[in-house]
């Protein structure tokens, strides 16, 4: 009975989040949403069949990921950017997560509890970002560029025209404002290296 029960509400999440579909068809960013979909799905540990019926599940249960879904439809061709402002009438954004529409952001970005993050930079594929981060111009010169499979959890900004290596990780609450190589780990208000290549430093960065 629980099961049947459980299938039954999973049924009807699928239908009231039907119409995000025709977002979905209309755009012309369908390759890069579904590897948004198939990273969120491996991170949550998912096994809920199809990548359409994931995209679905993601855009009504979690607001994270229905900002950067709207974020791909918005970069991408007009018919779909008409209608996302209908469907943006019915199925709210998340207030509280900005992702500015000027940045470059490559498939795969994974959002762990987006309260009070901003985005506003070019980023690789198969980044996570956590809540409280700040993404960001510093002043005039420029915003960040951060590479692949970077990681800036919570509380971190990353502020200015500098750039992020592949494989980096932003400890919580640093506060990066100069270049990091790859493979690193940052942390400290400046922030500092502790470990590079996997082995433990302590190094400025330059």
């Amino acid at each position: 009975m629980k099961s049947f029960i459980n299938k039954l509400f999973s049924f009807v999440d699928l239908i009231l989040a039907s119409p995000q579909l025709l977002l979905f068809y209309l755009s012309s960013e369908k390759e890069v949403i579904l590897a948004d979909v198939r990273r969120w799905v491996e991170i949550f540990e998912w096994d809920k069949g199809s990548d359409i019926q994931n995209l679905l599940f993601l855009t009504i249960k979690n607001q994270e990921f229905r900002n950067l879904y709207y974020f791909r439809i918005a970069k991408g061709n007009l018919p779909a950017r008409l209608l996302l402002k209908v469907i943006k009438f019915f199925y709210k954004e998340c207030q509280y997560l900005l992702l500015d529409l000027s940045s470059n952001i490559g498939p795969g970005l994974f959002i762990q509890h987006g309260l009070s993050t901003i985005i506003m930079a070019d980023m690789g594929q198969n980044c996570w970002v956590n809540q409280q981060v700040s993404i960001g111009y510093k002043d005039k010169t420029g915003r960040p560029k951060i590479g692949d499979n970077a990681r800036i959890t919570a509380g971190a900004k990353v502020l200015g025209n500098i750039t992020i290596g592949n494989n980096v990780t932003v400890g919580a609450n640093a506060v990066v404002i100069k270049n990091v190589p790859d493979n690193c780990v940052v942390v400290g208000i400046p922030a500092y290296i502790v470990k590079k290549n996997g082995l433990k430093v302590k190094e400025e960065l330059v």
